[in-house]
């Protein structure tokens, strides 16, 4: 198993298996965000659910394990492929793409793992932390938070710039994943890309509809 590891094919595996399970959190986190579109009571309930119980730190806790395995080993690859091909960055041997986004995945990552900092701290943080650490302040329904951010006209615009740099990441991401796990003959390759143009546009398309929603049309309580 010291391939896995020690190898560019293992590291690449490794990145690749964490990048998919992300996708999958990312997933789940969309639809649970979507339904402040239509109720929301039921994403309060469903905030006060996934709160300080034992499923939701565990949960939170696979998460961050998936987040660090996917930042190392692709810290670790960047540094290996400039060190190996200079300017080509994180652009992927046997591959026909080189895209500017395929160039600057680390780039976009890093992007993308700065707003995840700016959202816990706004979120995450007055939440499930709060609730943990018993501070009488802690805000048990999402809506709470989620609101006031999201009139917010500046942060409606940082939270799209920051999904823009999402979708940038896993248009390339996606399909490469599936690349390194072993979906890479030349019938697949092509299909695979257009998929992840689908696939990115979904969840991105997902995100972005709820502060559009709630800046635009939601309105508050009187």
């Amino acid at each position: 198993m010291s391939w896995l590891i020690n190898s560019s094919i293992g590291r690449k595996f490794i990145m690749s298996i964490s990048g998919l399970f992300l996708i999958l959190f990312l997933i789940f986190h969309m639809l649970m965000n979507l339904v402040m579109v239509f109720s929301m009571d039921a994403y309060d309930m469903i905030s006060e659910f996934l709160g300080a119980n034992w499923y939701a730190i565990a949960g939170t806790l696979v998460l961050a394990a998936g987040f660090i395995v996917h930042i190392l080993y692709a810290s670790l690859l960047t540094l290996q492929n400039q060190k190996a091909r200079g300017n080509d960055k994180y652009a992927m041997s046997n591959t026909k793409d080189a895209s500017w986004t395929s160039k600057n995945m680390y780039v976009l990552g890093f992007t993308v793992l700065a707003f995840l900092a700016l959202h816990m701290i706004q979120l995450w943080y007055n939440m499930q932390f709060k609730e943990l650490i018993g501070a009488p302040d802690a805000i048990s329904k999402g809506s709470e938070l989620v609101v006031p951010l999201f009139k917010n006209i500046y942060y409606v615009i940082i939270y799209l710039v920051a999904f823009a740099a999402l979708w940038l990441h896993l248009t390339h991401g996606f399909w490469s994943a599936l690349h390194s796990v072993g979906w890479n003959n030349t019938i697949w390759m092509k299909r695979l890309q257009n998929l992840s143009y689908v696939v990115a546009s979904i969840i991105v398309a997902g995100y972005a509809v709820v502060p559009i929603y709630i800046y635009f049309f939601y309105q508050l309580p009187i």
